[in-house]
């Protein structure tokens, strides 16, 4: 199997009724089953904070460019198989996260969430029931240093 390396970011999202957008991958995708934050690779040319706007927005429809958005200094490692959706390839994917800490400054129901790309099934969950998920290790590592979990 083929490995590939990835630089990728992540958005933890939080609304301000205690809320954290989580979904997962698609058919194929990275971390197979868990739950995790939208985000993607960062392509040739882009900053991580234009990387992570495009991500959000191609997601869940989300405009993340007017709210309050952080880049996290813990940079993080993990790996997964995927495959790849333009030659069904399998392979392993080797990624650095580059994870940033969203406050949207409103209630969760009213941002309307539009999976696409390859996120689906995204929900906002209580920050209360997180610990209750079956997380991406990226996804829970990060949550641990923030003091969430």
């Amino acid at each position: 199997m083929r490995t590939i390396y990835r630089k990728v970011v992540g958005a933890f999202i939080f609304s301000n009724d205690n809320h954290l957008l989580l979904g997962k991958s698609r058919e194929g995708g990275v971390y197979k089953g868990a739950w995790l934050v939208p985000g993607g690779g960062i392509e040739k040319g882009e900053t991580k904070l234009e990387a992570v706007q495009r991500e959000v927005l191609e997601e869940v429809g989300i405009d993340i460019s007017n709210f309050d958005v952080k880049l996290l200094d813990t940079v993080l490692t993990g790996e997964s198989n995927k495959v790849l959706r333009s030659t069904n390839e399998q392979v392993l994917v080797k990624m650095t996260f580059y994870n940033f800490l969203v406050h949207v400054g409103q209630p969760a129901d009213e941002l309307v969430i539009k999976c696409d790309d390859d996120f689906v099934d995204a929900k906002w969950h209580l920050v209360t029931d997180l610990n209750k998920l079956t997380l991406s290790s990226p996804s829970r590592v990060v949550l641990t240093k923030l003091g969430i979990l």
